[in-house]
């Protein structure tokens, strides 16, 4: 059995993307820990007014898991709110960010698969 707590492993301070602030963030799992095309599993935490800038993937594909907070998510050019509960997917060769708009700390999980 593998297990790792995000709340127990030393987090780094990073801009992500060129966004807006740095992104407190601990890599839970990298591609050499799976034994498919998976190729990580992040736990992000973004302070208000923090954003993971706007860009664009290969051929990788992106699920975010937002566990606690809102904030602005924006997918191919179309922007939406999305809070607590909400999964948004990532697919090959879109283009995506995300914005903490709000005044609370916005808690992700983000999991990225190759192709």
């Amino acid at each position: 059995m593998i297990v790792r707590n995000y709340l127990d492993t030393e987090y780094k301070l990073e801009s992500s993307h060129a966004g807006q602030g740095q992104v407190k963030n601990v890599r839970l799992f990298e591609a050499e820990d799976f034994d498919t095309k998976l190729r990580f599993i992040y736990y992000l935490e973004m302070e208000p007014n923090t954003s993971i800038g706007y860009h664009q993937h290969g051929h990788n594909e992106e699920a975010y898991v937002v566990l606690e907070g809102q904030g602005l998510m924006t997918v191919n050019g179309e922007a939406r709110a999305v809070k607590t509960g909400d999964v948004i997917l990532n697919k090959p060769g879109w283009s995506h960010g995300l914005e903490n708009t709000s005044g609370q700390v916005l808690k992700l999980l983000v999991f990225e698969v190759t192709q």
